[in-house]
C-alpha cells in the first residue's frame, strides 16, 4: 500500500493556500486525488521543468471549464464515483456554477463536501475579503503574538492559512468520510480560518482561565515574556531559541551558560524576568551560533539553533528523519505523519494544470470517445 488512504478518491476544485495544502496532505496520505485546474491555466504542450507550487503535488491536473455545461456535467460524474469533494472558493460560488453541495450530494449521498473559507459560509463577514492575517486577528490570535510594547508580529501565514484552514480541513474531510463509510450519509464539512484559528488558541484560553496568563502582549511563560522561553543573539549574528521551563532543563540551562555560581532569582520570579533576559544575552553574545549548538548537543537545556529555511534541510537531525525531501530536483518538506504499514509518498510532482486529462478520467471510468468530446466541445483542455 501507497499510503493509508489508497483507495479514496477525492476531487479538488483548484484553489489558493489552505486548500491544495489540505490536498496536499490528503495526497501524500495515498488518497487518489483529481485536481480540477481552470481550462485557461492549462499549458499545452506542457512545460518540461516541473512547477514549482509544492502544494500541488502528488495530484493528477484536469484543465476544466466550470462555466461550460459538459464541464460542470464532468464534475457531477466524478462526483458520483468520489469519497469527497473540496472547494475553496467563496460562499455562494460553487451554487452559481451548478456544483454547490446540494447538487453533488443529490448525485452522490455518501459523498464528503469539504468547504475552506475565511470567515465561513454564514455570518456577517461571509462575503469579505480577507486573508490570513485578518482571520488570526479576529481570532484572538494575532493580538498575544509579540513582545512587549512593540506591535502583534504576523507568524508568516501559518496560523490561519495552514494550521487553523488546510490542517483543519483535511482533519474535518478525514473524520466525516469515516462518518459517511460508517452511516452511509455524506455531508458538509464547513472549514473556516478564523474558527480554525481561534480552535489553535485552547491552550492559551485554559492559562487565562486559570489566572496565569496575563492580557499584557509579551509578559508570558510562551509569549517571550520569561527569560527561559526566548531567542538570544550569539557572537556571529545568528540565534539560539531557548525553552528551558521545566526546573531541571533550566537548571540544565544554568549550568552549560556558566551561571551556577552566580546568585540569581527563582526561575518563576517574574519581577526578575527582564533582568534575566539581559543576563542571558550577555553570556549567549560571547559565543557563536556553533559553539553554543556544540554546547548544548546532547544535553536538556530545551535549546537550539535558529536555522534558516535554506539550513534546515541539512541539519544532521532532519537529514536522519528524512524530514526534507526532493523531488523533481526541488527540496521541500517530507510527508508527515509517518505511517508505520503504509508509508506516505510524494507520488508525482506538482502538475502542469491539465497535464493529466487523458490519463485521470480514464482511470475514473471514461472512455477515450467521451474524453475526446469533451475536449471537442471545449469543455476540457
Amino acid at each position: 500500500m501507497s499510503g493509508p488512504l489508497e483507495g479514496i478518491r477525492i476531487i479538488e476544485l483548484a484553489g489558493l493556500g489552505p486548500s491544495p495544502f489540505a490536498g496536499m496532505m490528503l495526497a501524500d496520505a495515498g488518497a487518489d486525488i483529481i485536481r480540477i485546474d481552470r481550462s485557461d491555466r492549462a499549458t499545452f504542450p506542457p512545460r518540461q521543468e516541473p512547477h514549482v507550487d509544492l502544494m500541488n503535488r502528488g495530484r493528477r491536473s484536469v484543465a476544466v471549464d466550470l462555466k461550460h455545461p459538459d464541464g460542470v456535467g464532468l464534475v457531477l460524474r466524478l462526483a458520483e464515483q468520489a469519497d469527497a469533494l473540496t472547494e475553496g472558493f467563496r460562499p455562494g460560488v460553487a451554487e452559481r456554477l451548478g456544483l454547490g453541495p446540494d447538487v453533488c450530494l443529490a448525485r452522490n449521498p455518501k459523498l464528503v463536501y469539504g468547504r475552506m473559507t475565511g470567515w465561513g459560509q454564514e455570518g456577517p463577514m461571509a462575503q469579505a475579503a480577507g486573508h490570513d492575517i485578518d482571520y488570526i486577528a479576529l481570532a484572538g490570535a494575532l493580538e498575544p503574538l509579540g513582545r512587549v510594547g512593540e506591535r502583534p508580529v504576523p507568524p508568516l501565514n501559518l496560523v490561519g492559512d495552514f494550521g487553523g484552514g488546510g490542517m483543519l480541513l483535511a482533519y474535518g474531510m478525514l473524520a466525516a468520510i469515516i462518518s459517511a463509510q460508517r452511516t452511509g450519509a455524506g455531508q458538509v464539512v464547513d472549514t473556516a480560518m478564523v474558527d480554525g484559528s481561534a480552535l489553535l488558541m485552547t491552550m492559551t484560553y485554559t492559562l487565562r482561565a486559570a489566572g496565569i496568563w496575563n492580557d499584557q502582549r509579551g509578559t508570558n511563560l510562551l509569549d517571550t515574556g520569561a527569560h527561559f522561553y526566548e531567542v538570544y543573539e550569539t557572537l556571529d549574528g545568528g540565534f539560539i531559541g531557548v525553552g528551558a521551563i521545566e526546573p531541571q532543563f533550566y537548571a540544565e540551562l544554568i549550568r552549560l551558560l556558566g551561571l551556577e555560581g552566580e546568585e540569581l532569582p527563582g526561575q518563576m520570579d517574574r519581577a526578575a524576568w527582564p533582568a534575566m533576559k539581559e543576563r542571558f544575552a550577555q553570556v549567549f553574545a560571547t559565543r557563536t551560533r556553533a559553539e553554543w549548538e556544540a554546547a548544548f548537543d546532547g544535553s536538556d537545556a530545551c535549546a537550539a539553533p535558529v536555522l534558516s529555511p535554506a539550513e534546515a534541510p541539512n541539519h544532521p537531525h532532519n537529514q536522519f528523519r528524512r524530514t526534507f525531501t526532493e523531488v523533481a530536483g526541488v527540496v521541500q518538506p517530507a510527508p508527515a505523519p509517518r505511517f508505520g504499514a503504509t508509508p506516505s509518498a510524494i507520488r508525482r510532482p506538482p502538475p502542469n494544470p491539465g497535464q493529466h486529462g487523458d490519463e485521470a478520467l480514464a482511470d475514473w471510468g471514461m472512455d477515450a470517445g467521451e474524453i475526446n468530446d469533451l475536449r471537442e466541445s471545449g469543455a476540457i483542455c
